[in-house]
């Protein structure tokens, strides 16, 4: 490779780079592979979708006597399957599984749990503080328009996730280390659906004993099917490191370099144009 090249690789974001006297077949026969960059959104967005660690219980049933979700607003919103509407209206102690396909309802459903349930983030965080008397002005509160009635009458007001004192801390912690490419804010701010719908998830793993690196970890795979581009984008820069999705630190991926909407920004700058463009759903920030 001439030095020229080897620059000009180097800009486009591989840091990798050596140069090797005999070019390609020197290379392979030193055990080296090329790198199918194809293969990156299978292993960031499987097919079979990624199961979680928690299932939905009651938690449908409980949100529409309680008036967070009104049944035939939901109904009408958001197509449901089968088996999505058994676990609206009767539960289900099958695992929450997100896949390619489901993606709006799986928000939809932990938005709504997260709006309700009590939470040291809305005690002690900026929605709680600085933002208290604006907090029906955000899109995770003013944009919820499933419920019977206002949003607010429901937010912070129920212990559906029943969490101690130190797994309330712990939910506070792991929210501060996770943000969401639609904004810059982490959990512990949640003014749009996708930060409520992480918490819920947060508070469901944290109250199930789940390992934090654990929750980091399936935290990924829900942003990574609602924000399939950047997350398909920000495996691709540590592929071409030589690191597989499956082995990166997942709380340092979900953490603001990576997941806030300026550090995704920088990602995609560094990778440029990817060759594919994975559909998403659930990306959006409404209902």
């Amino acid at each position: 490779m001439s030095t020229e090249a080897l620059l000009t690789v180097r800009k486009l974001g591989y840091t990798n780079v050596r140069h090797l006297t005999g070019g390609m077949d020197a290379w392979q026969k030193t055990g080296g592979k090329l790198l199918d960059l194809s293969l990156v959104e299978k292993e960031v967005l499987p097919e079979s979708g990624v199961e979680l660690p928690i299932s939905w219980g009651d938690i449908g049933p409980k949100l529409i006597a309680l008036g967070v979700i009104d049944e035939a607003k939901f109904k009408k919103a958001v197509k449901l399957t089968t088996e999505q509407e058994e676990i609206l209206t009767k539960g289900s102690d099958k695992k929450i599984v997100i896949d390619a396909t489901n993606g709006q309802f799986i928000v939809d459903m932990l938005w709504a749990l997260g709006l309700a349930q009590k939470s040291i983030v809305y005690e002690e965080g900026p929605m709680g503080k600085e933002y208290k008397d604006k907090a029906g002005n955000f899109a995770s509160t003013g944009g919820w328009s499933l419920a019977r009635g206002a949003a607010m009458q429901y937010l912070n007001r129920y212990d559906l996730i029943p969490l101690t004192p130190e797994q309330q801390k712990k939910v506070g912690e792991i929210a501060q280390n996770v943000y969401r490419p639609c904004c810059g804010n982490s959990t512990w701010f949640p003014d749009c659906n996708h930060g409520m719908a992480a918490l819920a998830a947060i508070e469901l793993m944290v109250a199930a004993g789940i390992d934090e690196n654990a929750i980091y970890r399936n935290v990924l795979a829900l942003n990574s099917y609602w924000f399939s581009n950047t997350y398909v984008t920000i495996a691709t820069l540590f592929a071409r490191d030589g690191i597989a999705w499956k082995d990166v630190d997942a709380k340092r991926v979900l953490g603001k370099d990576y997941s806030s909407a300026q550090g995704a920004a920088a990602i995609a700058k560094k990778v440029g144009p990817l060759p594919y463009k994975p559909e998403q759903q659930g990306g959006g920030c409404g209902a």
